[in-house]
C-alpha cells in the first residue's frame, strides 16, 4: 500500500489520485492528514504538497486540486524525456511537474468550462484544446506519464505492487438508421424514389425496388456480418441503436415496427447493446428517459450504455442526466472530426462535476477515433494516425475505442476500407 501525506484532502485530489494510482496502476493508497501517521509508515510513502517532509517520494503541488469552481490559467508545456508535460514545478520534486493537476485538468475537461468559440454544430472543437495546439492530442498523455510515474515510484520503493495492462480494442457501432429503405412509409420510399430517379442514381432505385419486394436485404443492415465478426474473432463490439420519434434532426423509422426491434433483438443475442441518444433526449431528461425504455423494453434489460449522437457535450447538463436515469456508461467522449485523445486518456474514467465539484459514478469511455473523420482526412492520413495511436495504446496496455456506423459496412461506402480499419484496431488477419 502506498500512504499518502497531504495537507488537507480534497474531493479533486481523492479523484485524480485514484484514477492514476488505482485505475490506472493498480496500487493500493491511502490518504492521511496526520504528519504522525506518515511518518511512522514503514512502507512505500508519498506527500504531496509545498515542501518535503522528509526524505519521503514528494510531489509539489500546483493549486489547482485545492481549489473550487474554475477560473482562467495559464499553461506551459514542456518536454519531459520523450513526451511533453505542463504544469513544472521545482526541482525538489521527484517528479518535473505537477502529474495529478496536470491529470485532472484534462480529465475534467476543465478547459471546456472555460469561454471558447464552438463549431458550427455547438461543440467544442478539438482545435480549442490545450492538446492540439501543443500536438500532443495523438498521445494518451495521462498513461504515458502513470507509467513513467511508476517507474521512477519503484525505484524508490522496489516492493511495490501495481498491476500489468494488456491492450484491449473496442469498436463502437452507431446505428441511427437501422435500414435505408425498409420500413420508411409510403410517403417517405415515395419521396425519395423521386429524388434518386431525378438524380438518376439508378442503382439506388433498382436497390430500393428490390427491398421492397424482398427480393434482398436492405444495404445498411449489416449486423450478422458484424456479429459474424464476433463469433470467428471474439472481437469486442458495442452497438447503439436509436429510438428517437421522427424529426427534422432524427429520421429512422418508428421503435415499434417490428423488423427494427427483431434486428436489435438478435444483436442483442450476441453483444451488448446500448442507446444512441437523439437530438432531442440530449437537453430533455424526459425525452431520454422515454428512448431508454423502449430499448429497456426491446432487450428485456436494463440500459446502462448511452452514447450522444451529436457529441455536442455540454457537460454537467448533459452527464447529470444520465446519472439520474442510472445509465453509467457513456461512450461520447471523443472529437468527431479529429482523431486523438479529448481528454488525455485511453483508460475510462470516472466523470468529474466541477460544478458540483464530487466525483459521479458515471463512467466515461473515451474514443479516439470516429469513422466520420474520413470525410475531411485523406484514407492514407488516416491509416497512419490510426497505426500511431494504436501503437502509443499498446505501450501504455491501455483500451483503444473507435466509433463506427453501421453505413459504414453497406454498398454504399467504402466499406473494404472500414473493415481494414476494424481489423487494424482488432488486430484481426
Amino acid at each position: 500500500m502506498l500512504i499518502i501525506y497531504t495537507q488537507k484532502v480534497t474531493p479533486r485530489i481523492i479523484y485524480v489520485f485514484k484514477h492514476i494510482c488505482s485505475n490506472i496502476l493498480g496500487i493500493s493508497i491511502k490518504f492521511t492528514s496526520k504528519i504522525e501517521e506518515f511518518i511512522a509508515h514503514d512502507g512505500p510513502k508519498l506527500s504531496y504538497g509545498k515542501q518535503p517532509l522528509g526524505n519521503e517520494f514528494f510531489i509539489q503541488k500546483v493549486d489547482l486540486l485545492m481549489e473550487q469552481g474554475f477560473s482562467e490559467i495559464e499553461i506551459k508545456v514542456q518536454p519531459w524525456d520523450d513526451t511533453l508535460c505542463f504544469f513544472p514545478v521545482p526541482e525538489v520534486s521527484d517528479l518535473p511537474f505537477d502529474i495529478f493537476a496536470a491529470s485532472f485538468y484534462l480529465l475534467s475537461r476543465y478547459e471546456e468550462y472555460l469561454p471558447h468559440v464552438k463549431d458550427e454544430s455547438g461543440r467544442f472543437p478539438a482545435g480549442e484544446s490545450l492538446a492540439a495546439q501543443e500536438s500532443f492530442l495523438h498521445k494518451p498523455v495521462i498513461d504515458i506519464w502513470a507509467l513513467k510515474f511508476r517507474e521512477i515510484l519503484s525505484t524508490r520503493f522496489p516492493g511495490l505492487e501495481y498491476k500489468k495492462r494488456n491492450y484491449k480494442a473496442l469498436s463502437l457501432i452507431a446505428s441511427e438508421n437501422v435500414f435505408i429503405f425498409k420500413n420508411k412509409g409510403f410517403l417517405r420510399s415515395f419521396l425519395g424514389l423521386c429524388i434518386d430517379l431525378f438524380s438518376l442514381n439508378l442503382g439506388k432505385v433498382f436497390d430500393r425496388m428490390q427491398v421492397w419486394f424482398r427480393l434482398k436485404s436492405d444495404p445498411y443492415d449489416i449486423f450478422e456480418d458484424l456479429i459474424q465478426l464476433i463469433r470467428n474473432n471474439k472481437t469486442e463490439m458495442l452497438f447503439m441503436f436509436q429510438l428517437s420519434d421522427f424529426s427534422m434532426h432524427d429520421r429512422n423509422i418508428s421503435h415499434n415496427r417490428m423488423p427494427h426491434r427483431s434486428v436489435i433483438k438478435s444483436v442483442a443475442d450476441y453483444a451488448t447493446v446500448g442507446l444512441l441518444i437523439g437530438y432531442y433526449a440530449m437537453e430533455e431528461i424526459t425525452t431520454l428517459r422515454k428512448e431508454k425504455r423502449r430499448l429497456e423494453d426491446i432487450v428485456h434489460s436494463p440500459v446502462e450504455n448511452a452514447m450522444n449522437s451529436r457529441f455536442n457535450l455540454s457537460l454537467s447538463n448533459n452527464y447529470s442526466n444520465l446519472i439520474e436515469l442510472e445509465i453509467h456508461n457513456d461512450y461520447s467522449m471523443g472529437y468527431p472530426n479529429n482523431p486523438g485523445f479529448r481528454a488525455g486518456t485511453c483508460t475510462p474514467f470516472l466523470f468529474y462535476d466541477i460544478n458540483m465539484e464530487v466525483t459521479t459514478p458515471l463512467r466515461l469511455h473515451p474514443y479516439a477515433f470516429n469513422s466520420s473523420v474520413l470525410e475531411r482526412i485523406s484514407k492514407t492520413r488516416i491509416r497512419e494516425d490510426l497505426k500511431r495511436m494504436i501503437t502509443e495504446v499498446k505501450e501504455v496496455g491501455g483500451t483503444f475505442c473507435g466509433v463506427f456506423s453501421n453505413k459504414d459496412f453497406s454498398n454504399y461506402s467504402d466499406k473494404k476500407l472500414y473493415y481494414s480499419l476494424l481489423n487494424q484496431m482488432h488486430e484481426m488477419e
